[in-house]
């Protein structure tokens, strides 16, 4: 039995945009170009000539993973000549379902720009599923997916699109009435159990699908607007059965693919990398650190900054407890994919907006008042994307006893953890409710003391910083980024060992 989440959205009381199952850009926004293999720099990776619109870094890097058919994107973000001359890139890792936005919301709220300002060859690594990566089979299909789940929409106003308000379209008035019928419905389809066969049913399902909402419904405009939607969740239902990796996929294959591009492209003298992750990228390290410490290996890395993380949240007041209720494995895994980027779209009108019945969502990400107002949208709508079942399973696996475990259930990281001998700045934050200061603690207190520096973000009279506030609140360039340029210039130094 194992922690898993679980797909209930009876608890929002308004249904009011579909959007939040096939995500569709409104008519201002510019969809991006797509990417397919062939336009990328060769079969084996390199940096690609156009980039789309929605990156915003000074370039775009693919690298290939072996033995599989995945292109991982790599947002490079080249140093200033104002800034001081480093001997070490940096790569930085997100979070699990995020890409790279979390890192450059924009001017003045950008740890990917300050970085590289600071003179840091900085590269944010879109992994496998996330962002703008690729998988040759069905590249264009997935990019434009994930460009398309952002749900960039820049003429949303107050959950409602221009073109629907100049309709007269009002989903209160229109829907409101239908919203229990509506959600009990999709909420039970969502955790229909898909088995073996669940490729042959994908067309049952949408039918059944349109049902339901032709059934919930009371508004002719949002009935026409869902059935010309319906052929495109077809084709990302199909997709989704290729969501089938885990965790060790990002530690095993991803991560040391990445890593070395990085060192090919800019030749640091001892070979190393600085490392910064946040949330699962920090999770992503701390396993790294410990693998090769179990097996004696130089890591690559000349030293590394967790934000918000931890390989065992078992002691911990981690609100995701709240959120992953106890269920049997083999269940779990009939749900192929959880479309969080969808959720989180979907809920955010009802989080930031009268008479907010989903209020309680926003201190998940941020504490109050720490982040711009146009950021956090930018960021709930932006940030996020569809996460495989199975990698969520073996993550679930930091709430038990012993914490993290690679997939065969057989190899604890937290065991090897006294074995890292890389410099690790940990820094917490005082209101995170995902990973609260003693969730990081457990982690940190197992690594050897000459090498760990730890500290908790935040004042008991404010300000204080939630799980998201580390990388992008409003003191972030202020009270935290000085703190990881110092730890990074300590030991930017070139080293053989």
């Amino acid at each position: 039995m194992v922690v898993f989440l679980k797909l209930d959205l009876r608890s929002a009381t308004h249904f009011a945009d579909i959007d939040f199952l096939i995500p569709t850009p409104s008519k201002s926004y510019r969809k991006p170009r797509k990417v397919t293999v062939c336009t990328i720099a060769g079969r084996f990776g390199g940096k690609f000539a156009n980039k789309p619109s929605i990156c915003t870094a000074d370039e775009l890097h693919y690298v290939p993973v072996p033995n599989s058919l995945w292109r991982l994107a790599l947002w490079r973000y080249t140093p200033s000549s104002q800034g001081p001359k480093r001997n070490h890139p940096l790569l930085l890792l997100s979070g699990v379902g995020t890409n790279a936005i979390g890192y450059d919301l924009g001017p003045g709220s950008s740890f990917a720009r300050y970085m590289s300002s600071q003179g840091f060859d900085t590269w944010i690594l879109e992994v496998r599923g996330a962002g703008l990566s690729i998988e040759e089979s069905f590249g264009e299909s997935l990019q434009h997916f994930n460009t398309n789940s952002s749900v960039l929409k820049p003429e949303l106003n107050n959950g409602i699109s221009t073109e629907d308000r100049n309709s007269g379209f009002s989903p209160k008035s229109e829907l409101s009435s239908a919203r229990d019928v509506t959600w009990n419905n999709i909420s039970g389809l969502l955790q229909t159990r898909l088995n073996s066969a669940i490729s042959s049913q994908v067309k049952d399902w949408r039918q059944k699908l349109a049902n339901i909402i032709q059934e919930g419904q009371r508004s002719i405009l949002l009935q026409q607007k869902v059935s010309s939607q319906i052929d495109g969740f077809q084709k990302q239902l199909d997709m989704f059965m290729k969501y089938d990796w885990d965790f060790d996929h990002y530690l095993e294959e991803d991560l040391p693919a990445a890593m070395e591009y990085i060192r090919n492209q800019c030749q640091p003298k001892d070979n190393k990398l600085l490392a910064i992750g946040h949330s699962m990228g920090g999770i992503l390290l701390y396993a790294m650190l410990s693998r090769n410490g179990y097996k004696g290996r130089n890591c690559g890395l000349a030293s590394v900054v967790t934000l918000a993380s931890s390989v065992d949240y078992s002691t911990s007041r981690s609100s995701l407890k709240l959120l992953l209720p106890i269920i049997d494995p083999a269940q779990a895994l009939s749900v192929p994919v959880i479309p969080l980027g969808a959720l989180m779209a979907a809920a955010y009108p009802l989080a930031s907006r009268p008479p907010y019945f989903l209020s309680w969502l926003n201190p998940q990400i941020s504490a109050q008042n720490m982040m711009h107002p146009e950021m956090f949208e930018k960021l709930v709508l932006n940030n996020f994307g569809t996460i495989p079942s199975k990698l969520l399973l073996q993550l679930a696996t930091v709430f038990q006893d012993g914490g993290l475990r690679d997939r065969t259930n057989t190899f604890f990281f937290k065991d090897h953890m006294h074995k890292i001998k890389v410099p690790v700045l940990a820094l917490a934050g005082d209101q995170d409710l995902i990973c609260p200061p003693e969730a990081a603690y457990e982690t940190i207190k197992l690594i050897p003391e000459h090498f760990i520096t730890y500290k908790v973000l935040g004042e008991p009279g404010g300000p204080h910083f939630g799980h998201y506030d580390l990388v992008g609140s409003r003191l972030a360039s202020d009270q935290v980024y000085p703190c990881i340029i110092k730890h990074l210039t300590c030991h930017d130094t070139i080293s053989f060992s």
